[in-house]
Protein backbone atom coordinates (compact mmCIF):
# COMPACT_ATOMS: atom_id res chain seq x y z
CA UNK A 1 0.00 0.00 0.00
CA UNK A 2 2.98 2.32 0.79
CA UNK A 3 4.48 1.87 -2.31
CA UNK A 4 0.81 2.79 -3.95
CA UNK A 5 0.80 5.92 -2.26
CA UNK A 6 3.71 7.13 -2.66
CA UNK A 7 3.26 6.47 -6.42
CA UNK A 8 0.50 8.14 -7.03
CA UNK A 9 2.04 11.29 -4.98
CA UNK A 10 5.20 10.97 -7.31
CA UNK A 11 2.78 10.92 -10.24
CA UNK A 12 1.05 13.20 -9.25
CA UNK A 13 3.45 15.53 -8.88
CA UNK A 14 5.14 15.35 -12.31
CA UNK A 15 1.74 15.22 -14.31
CA UNK A 16 0.37 18.23 -12.09
CA UNK A 17 2.66 20.03 -10.67
CA UNK A 18 5.07 20.54 -13.74
CA UNK A 19 2.79 21.86 -16.22
CA UNK A 20 2.10 24.89 -13.79
CA UNK A 21 5.81 25.43 -13.03
CA UNK A 22 6.46 25.43 -16.70
CA UNK A 23 3.60 27.91 -17.65
CA UNK A 24 4.11 30.05 -14.73
CA UNK A 25 7.45 30.60 -16.09
CA UNK A 26 6.60 30.87 -20.09
CA UNK A 27 3.23 33.17 -19.21
CA UNK A 28 5.42 36.14 -18.67
CA UNK A 29 7.51 35.86 -22.04
CA UNK A 30 4.24 35.56 -23.91
CA UNK A 31 2.58 38.42 -21.96
CA UNK A 32 5.47 40.94 -23.08
CA UNK A 33 5.18 39.53 -26.35
CA UNK A 34 1.36 40.01 -26.88
CA UNK A 35 1.73 43.64 -25.36
CA UNK A 36 4.54 44.43 -28.10
CA UNK A 37 2.32 43.04 -30.75
CA UNK A 38 5.12 41.34 -32.31
CA UNK A 39 4.10 38.18 -32.67
CA UNK A 40 0.15 37.11 -33.65
CA UNK A 41 0.71 34.08 -32.13
CA UNK A 42 1.67 35.22 -28.07
CA UNK A 43 -2.22 36.52 -26.72
CA UNK A 44 -3.09 32.77 -27.59
CA UNK A 45 -0.39 31.86 -25.75
CA UNK A 46 -1.08 33.35 -23.09
CA UNK A 47 -4.74 32.55 -22.95
CA UNK A 48 -3.86 28.43 -23.48
CA UNK A 49 -0.94 28.87 -20.07
CA UNK A 50 -3.30 31.01 -17.88
CA UNK A 51 -5.96 27.94 -18.53
CA UNK A 52 -2.93 25.48 -18.04
CA UNK A 53 -1.83 27.35 -14.73
CA UNK A 54 -5.40 27.41 -13.27
CA UNK A 55 -6.68 24.53 -13.82
CA UNK A 56 -3.27 22.02 -13.11
CA UNK A 57 -3.34 24.27 -10.06
CA UNK A 58 -6.62 22.96 -8.43
CA UNK A 59 -5.51 19.31 -10.13
CA UNK A 60 -2.23 19.55 -8.03
CA UNK A 61 -4.03 19.30 -4.67
CA UNK A 62 -4.18 15.74 -5.21
CA UNK A 63 -0.54 15.50 -4.38
CA UNK A 64 0.17 17.19 -1.07
CA UNK A 65 -3.44 15.05 -0.41
CA UNK A 66 -1.54 11.60 -1.41
CA UNK A 67 1.62 13.01 0.38
CA UNK A 68 0.07 13.43 3.56
CA UNK A 69 -1.50 9.67 3.13
CA UNK A 70 2.18 8.90 2.14
CA UNK A 71 3.55 10.31 5.38
CA UNK A 72 0.86 8.85 7.52
CA UNK A 73 1.73 5.23 6.20
CA UNK A 74 5.56 5.39 6.53
CA UNK A 75 5.20 7.20 10.53
CA UNK A 76 7.10 9.95 9.52
CA UNK A 77 4.61 12.55 9.26
CA UNK A 78 6.71 14.52 12.15
CA UNK A 79 10.09 14.49 10.91
CA UNK A 80 11.77 18.23 10.11
CA UNK A 81 12.47 17.25 6.62
CA UNK A 82 8.65 16.63 5.65
CA UNK A 83 7.17 19.62 7.56
CA UNK A 84 9.30 22.15 6.10
CA UNK A 85 8.45 20.32 2.77
CA UNK A 86 5.03 20.85 3.79
CA UNK A 87 5.37 24.73 4.44
CA UNK A 88 6.97 24.83 1.17
CA UNK A 89 4.19 23.85 -0.59
CA UNK A 90 1.73 25.50 1.50
CA UNK A 91 3.46 29.06 0.74
CA UNK A 92 4.02 27.55 -3.07
CA UNK A 93 0.34 26.82 -3.20
CA UNK A 94 -0.66 30.34 -1.60
CA UNK A 95 1.42 32.45 -3.88
CA UNK A 96 0.22 30.71 -6.55
CA UNK A 97 -3.34 31.24 -5.51
CA UNK A 98 -2.84 34.81 -4.24
CA UNK A 99 -0.55 36.09 -6.65
CA UNK A 100 0.42 34.93 -9.90
CA UNK A 101 -2.81 33.37 -10.93
CA UNK A 102 -4.64 36.76 -10.16
CA UNK A 103 -1.97 39.08 -11.40
CA UNK A 104 -2.19 36.83 -14.74
CA UNK A 105 -5.89 37.03 -15.17
CA UNK A 106 -5.13 41.15 -14.56
CA UNK A 107 -2.40 40.92 -17.03
CA UNK A 108 -4.83 38.85 -19.69
CA UNK A 109 -7.56 41.39 -19.13
CA UNK A 110 -5.49 44.00 -19.88
CA UNK A 111 -4.12 42.32 -23.50
CA UNK A 112 -8.04 41.68 -24.36
CA UNK A 113 -8.54 44.73 -23.81
CA UNK A 114 -5.86 45.99 -26.54
CA UNK A 115 -3.89 48.39 -23.73
CA UNK A 116 -0.30 46.97 -24.77
CA UNK A 117 2.70 48.05 -23.56
CA UNK A 118 1.70 51.34 -21.60
CA UNK A 119 0.05 48.98 -19.11
CA UNK A 120 1.45 45.82 -19.31
CA UNK A 121 4.26 45.08 -16.70
CA UNK A 122 5.10 41.88 -16.09
CA UNK A 123 8.38 41.98 -14.11
CA UNK A 124 6.57 41.53 -10.67
CA UNK A 125 4.22 38.26 -12.05
CA UNK A 126 8.23 36.94 -13.65
CA UNK A 127 9.41 37.65 -9.70
CA UNK A 128 6.51 35.25 -8.96
CA UNK A 129 7.16 32.93 -11.19
CA UNK A 130 10.56 32.47 -9.85
CA UNK A 131 9.62 32.20 -6.41
CA UNK A 132 7.21 29.38 -7.17
CA UNK A 133 9.27 27.18 -8.87
CA UNK A 134 12.44 27.84 -6.51
CA UNK A 135 10.16 26.53 -3.81
CA UNK A 136 8.87 23.25 -5.75
CA UNK A 137 12.81 22.65 -5.98
CA UNK A 138 13.07 22.90 -2.65
CA UNK A 139 10.60 20.36 -1.61
CA UNK A 140 12.09 18.09 -4.75
CA UNK A 141 15.40 18.15 -3.28
CA UNK A 142 14.19 17.52 0.62
CA UNK A 143 11.72 14.54 -0.77
CA UNK A 144 14.76 13.17 -2.18
CA UNK A 145 17.13 14.00 0.53
CA UNK A 146 15.20 13.91 3.48
CA UNK A 147 17.79 15.19 5.70
CA UNK A 148 18.03 14.05 9.28
CA UNK A 149 15.85 11.26 7.95
CA UNK A 150 16.75 7.41 9.40
CA UNK A 151 16.09 6.01 5.91
CA UNK A 152 18.97 7.88 4.49
CA UNK A 153 19.43 8.97 0.90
Amino acid sequence: MNELLLSVHVIAAIVFIGPVTVAVSLFPRYAREAAGAGAPGALPAVHLLHRITRVYAVLALVVPVFGIATALALDVLTDAWLLVSMLLTAIAGLLLALVVLPRQAQVRAVLDAGAGDQRVDVRALAMGAGVFNLLWATVVVLMIARPGSTTGV
